[in-house]
């Protein structure tokens, strides 16, 4: 095998009208037209090259999973958060990287990273 990158991450999701709000408004993700309506209850959204795939169903109990949004100006991303509402962690370090923490509204933890400058 031979892996080219990671193609979508899929998370449970409490909500999928109120966890697509908070991941296009809130986020800046977009939604895909493109996922078939006949598998349940779900959205597929844009971030980057990859995807996020939203599912309807309880989401698991918190035990460090997350995934992580690389963005370019971790504190100017923190800053738009915060006035939108958002509770977002401070940044920290994490070798010559930074990264900082906040929740989606179903309790998915989302790492906002920036890589070394």
């Amino acid at each position: 095998m031979k892996p080219l990158a990671v193609h979508h991450v899929s998370i449970s999701v409490l909500d999928v009208p109120e966890a697509l709000a908070f991941y296009l408004d809130k986020l800046g993700l977009t939604q895909r037209g493109d996922r078939p309506a006949d598998i349940g209850d779900g959205a597929w959204l844009d971030v980057g090259g990859q995807q996020l795939h939203l599912i309807q169903a309880q989401p698991p109990a918190a035990c460090g999973q997350h995934f992580a949004i690389l963005v370019e100006d971790l504190d100017a991303t923190t800053v738009e958060l915060r006035a939108a509402g958002v509770s977002v962690s401070d940044a920290v370090g994490v070798g010559a990287a930074r990264q900082a923490f906040l929740a989606d509204p179903s309790g998915n933890s989302i790492e906002l990273h920036e890589p070394a400058r």
